[in-house]
């Protein structure tokens, strides 16, 4: 009875290794197959063969990339190839739902090309952070950039095989060239107005245009012309009387003077008619 319970318990175990392991390898193409857009890294993973490895584990998540996204590394080497796709499969299970729980942190994870014994310097790790609900990814070594941000989930099996979409390929250093996100497309211009916006502007009112007319024109002090109005003679004062009567004085002692002497003369004319008689 025991031997039979011992039996049959090895035989479930086995089943079940057996099993998962074939959904496992057999997921990844099958995935992919539905995702027509997802085809590049779908036969990248096979002309590197890393679909065969990837066979051997009952948990992982595959970082997928799109086709336009993957782009930048289809044409290195082989060998820094495989490397790259071998840094997109991590040793453990993460879905939609995971990461949407994971609480703002960063965290290390282990990808497969750390079990090649050819990491150097935390590059067979990948940073996940997350921030402000958005999930990134970047490699593991010191001061990498976040360059992959989380899109959206594609295939799950729970807890076995977690296959998730991100922006673009992680290039960790020692394995080839660094690539980066493209810069932000420049900020569109400001739409101009309308012509009927334009028309229901409101138009400067008296106070702006009194400002513009300040800043705008040079102010000139305007010229008055005063109409002459006859106004009374200045009333003279003591000083300019006295003066005025020594004048007088003078003109009147003057005419004094001139007539005496012409009196003088007609006398002496007088006197001088008689003497000669």
């Amino acid at each position: 009875m025991g031997l039979n319970a011992s039996l049959c318990l090895f035989s479930l175990t086995f089943l079940l290794v057996f099993f998962s392991t074939a959904i496992t390898a057999d997921n990844i193409t099958q995935a992919f197959e539905k995702y027509s857009n997802f085809s590049t890294m779908n036969d990248l993973l096979i002309k590197t063969k890393l679909n065969i490895p990837i066979s051997k584990y009952l948990t992982i998540t595959l970082l997928a990339v799109s086709n336009e996204a993957i782009t930048p590394i289809i044409n290195r080497s082989d060998v820094e190839l495989k490397n790259i796709l071998m840094n997109h499969v991590i040793l453990d299970y993460y879905d939609e739902m995971k990461f949407n729980g994971m609480k703002e942190k960063s965290i290390m994870l282990t990808t497969l090309y750390q079990t090649t014994g050819l990491g150097e310097e935390m590059n067979g790790f990948l940073n996940c952070t997350k921030s402000k609900g958005r999930v990134y990814f970047g490699s593991g070594v010191k001061g990498s950039p976040l360059v992959a941000e989380y899109v959206k989930a594609l295939y799950h099996n729970p807890y076995n095989m977690s296959i998730v979409q991100i922006s673009m390929p992680i290039v960790a250093p020692g394995l080839s060239l660094a690539i980066f996100p493209p810069p932000p497309p420049p900020a569109p211009p400001a739409p101009a107005p309308s012509p009927m916006n334009a028309a229901k502007a409101p138009g400067p009112g008296p106070a702006d245009e009194d400002n513009a007319s300040d800043t705008d024109v040079p102010k000139h002090t305007p010229t008055t012309e005063t109409a002459e109005v006859d106004s009374p003679a200045p009333t003279p004062s003591a000083d300019n009387e006295k003066v005025e009567a020594a004048d007088k004085a003078g003109t009147s002692s003057s005419a004094c003077k001139a007539s005496l002497r012409f009196d003088v003369v007609l006398l002496l004319l007088l006197f001088g008619s008689f003497a000669g008689l």
